[in-house]
């Protein structure tokens, strides 16, 4: 598949970059940029050339979450479209979970929404210190519901309802605080390098085994898991609620809960 939304390129040592490429729109996740991650991971998957893969993105921007023009379609489209839609993202974050090499988040600016989904099914995530982290789905009458797994399983449940309930921004320390950061560093570029070549002097297959191993002793996050995240998205997409935040959005103005 040729990628127009991503940018994926393996060095000659076997590190992968894989770059979010919508700098104009912050990296929203729109269907195109779904189905072409979703492509990317899997390709990756089932080749044995890369050893790491750098989860980086361009622009101003590291992931703005779910493009809200992608998630307008949703509210008039047939129940199986929603289903298909939200299905398509669950397995965009399944099949990057499941990476059998480690997956590092190279990340600046801001990670909200689906971005901290993103985080959140990587092994290793440094950032910069501006950088800025948030649940946003609320705010817009919406949830968190396919990354809800995999974002239990990095900061825990009570994180968890917290930063999902309260949609509140989360300075770098304090994604740090609740484990969805690794590190906090200086240098970016540096930092993701060195942790990638790291890879380099360990057996793959080993690596492979031990990542298996600790998402089997982890948080459930089976087929019946995903599709309840699934269903639970759809039914989002339908409610009033939903409606009124995009529609909020679009027209730039406050929602009608809002008191």
């Amino acid at each position: 598949m040729p990628y127009s939304t991503i940018l994926l390129h393996t060095n000659d040592v076997g590190i992968t970059s894989l770059t979010l490429n919508r700098p104009e729109k912050h990296n929203a996740l729109s269907g195109q940029m779904i189905a072409e991650i979703t492509d990317a991971a899997k390709t990756l998957a089932d080749g044995a050339t890369s050893r790491a893969v750098i989860l980086d993105a361009r622009g101003k921007s590291y992931c703005a979450g779910a493009d809200l023009s992608w998630m307008k379609e949703q509210m008039t489209a047939t129940r199986a479209q929603r289903i298909a839609e939200a299905r398509n993202l669950a397995e965009m974050l399944f099949h990057l979970n499941a990476l059998p090499v480690p997956l590092i988040a190279k990340v600046h600016g801001s990670a909200f929404g689906g971005g901290v989904g993103l985080i959140s099914v990587c092994d290793t995530v440094f950032c910069s210190k501006n950088a800025t982290f948030s649940l946003t789905e609320v705010k817009l009458g919406l949830i968190p519901a396919t990354i809800s797994p995999y974002v239990c399983a990095k900061i825990g449940e009570a994180h968890a309802r917290h930063s999902a309930l309260s949609a509140r921004i989360m300075t770098a320390d304090e994604a740090k605080h609740i484990g969805l950061i690794t590190n906090i560093v200086d240098d970016l570029d540096a930092a993701t390098k060195a942790e990638a070549n790291h890879y380099l002097s360990l057996p793959p297959a080993a690596i492979a085994a031990s990542k298996a191993l600790f998402r089997s002793l982890g948080p459930t996050i089976d087929q019946s898991v995903i599709d309840q995240t699934i269903e639970r998205l759809a039914d989002t997409w339908e409610n009033p609620e939903a409606m009124e935040g995009v529609a909020a959005f679009f027209e730039k103005r406050p929602p009608n809960w809002i008191v």
